[in-house]
């Protein structure tokens, strides 16, 4: 069985830092009480058989002041690991910088090499094995976010792609400043994968170039489209592919759901992100709320072992969040996690629905992996 990282199955932590359109700034890490139930987080997990996980240091409290790096929020974490064995992919920006730099500037470039450079220096001085960095979350998502729609920081319009190509470029001076410190660190860039269908046939090249805008970014890390910005094949080790219930829509109309003719089977998606980049991939966020949450996670699984045996190195897969947050707008509850949220006691409850589900998946993948033949159980990641 193909498999990326030290379990195949992962848990990601929501770690978005970003401030909504009306200032207030989020910070999940603390709102789900993770950053201060990260002992107990991991060792859940590993109850679970989860060995691996997308967690997050947020920029915006290690560096408060220019240069100045205070790593208390991040270090508990980084220990934590360690002293559980969990292997943990690092986002580096979440959508969310600090107050002080202006995000348009090439200062923010910059600024977040220096960062990530600093991080990786910790890293190096902290642990021993290989490690693995998320520079810059969901870049299209943030730029469309972000830059189109005004959802979110900086929460303007019509700059969607003038704040894509910003990000781009922090994200490569990035991965150069964190390979200047550790030459055997892993790269993780991640993006949601979609599929748009227009109402009518008039509209099917609008909705093609929509569908077309999901790979500007991972292009522009490898150096195949604007090139001057500097990407290229060391940009990327790993790609990570979101996708969620709600990646498949009408144009400018409602959720494609699974049984209309016009939803697109994931494991084409995943052949055919494969077959642009030839790079190892993995399913870095997926999950749905309530009683949909095995379903969905059935049918996840159900399209990477379609995927898998038609020869594409899907190598992991994280559910995201792995436990219960709150929303970002409203502050409601979403119950979508196989943890809940810290109770009285502080206890996580757990989501047997989900966790019955995913040990089934887990025995699964783990006897598909036992029939390969030893040779093609392993994939080398390129360095």
């Amino acid at each position: 069985m193909t498999q990326l990282f030290q379990s195949y199955f992962l848990g990601g932590f929501e770690c978005s830092t970003h401030r909504r359109r009306d200032g207030r700034r989020l910070d999940l890490l603390h709102t789900t009480r993770h950053c201060t139930h990260v002992q107990q987080d991991y060792l859940a997990l590993r109850r679970h058989g989860i060995h691996a996980v997308r967690d997050g240091v947020r920029w915006h409290m290690v560096e408060r002041f220019r240069g100045s790096y205070d790593w208390s929020s991040v270090l508990p974490m980084v220990r934590a690991a360690r002293e559980n064995e969990i292997q943990p992919i690092w986002d580096l920006c979440h959508y969310g910088w600090p107050d002080h730099i202006d995000i348009w500037k090439p200062e923010f470039v910059d600024r977040f090499a220096c960062f990530a450079a600093a991080f990786a220096r910790l890293l190096r001085d902290e642990t021993d094995v290989i490690s693995y960095y998320c520079p810059i979350n969901e870049i299209s998502f943030w730029a469309w976010a972000g830059g189109d729609v005004g959802l979110f920081n900086p929460a303007t319009r019509r700059r969607g792609m003038e704040l894509k190509c910003q990000l781009v470029r922090a994200a490569i001076a990035a991965v150069d400043a964190i390979r200047q410190v550790d030459a055997t660190a892993q790269i993780v860039n991640i993006d949601p994968v979609i599929h748009v269908v227009p109402k009518a046939p008039r509209y099917r090249k609008q909705a093609e170039r929509v569908c077309a805008s999901q790979f500007e970014a991972w292009d522009m890390l490898a150096g195949t489209q604007m090139p001057e910005l500097g990407g290229g094949p060391q940009c990327t080790d790993i790609m990570g592919l979101n996708f969620y219930s709600d990646n498949q829509w009408v144009l400018n109309g409602d959720t494609l759901q699974r049984s209309d003719d016009r939803y697109r089977p994931f494991r084409e998606i995943l052949a055919e992100t494969y077959s642009r980049y030839r790079k190892p991939l993995f399913v870095a966020e997926t999950g749905a709320e309530g009683v949909r949450r095995a379903p969905w996670l059935r049918y996840v699984c159900d399209e990477v072992h379609a995927a898998r045996d038609s020869g594409i190195p899907v190598g992991g897969i994280c559910l995201y969040p792995i436990t219960d947050y709150p929303g970002w707008a409203n502050n409601r509850h979403c119950h979508s996690g196989l943890l809940g949220m810290v109770d009285h006691e502080g206890e996580r409850p757990v989501h047997e629905d989900l966790a019955l589900e995913l040990s089934l998946q887990q025995k699964r993948f783990a006897s598909a992996a036992e029939s390969m033949p030893e040779a093609s159980a392993s994939i080398s990641v390129e360095a």
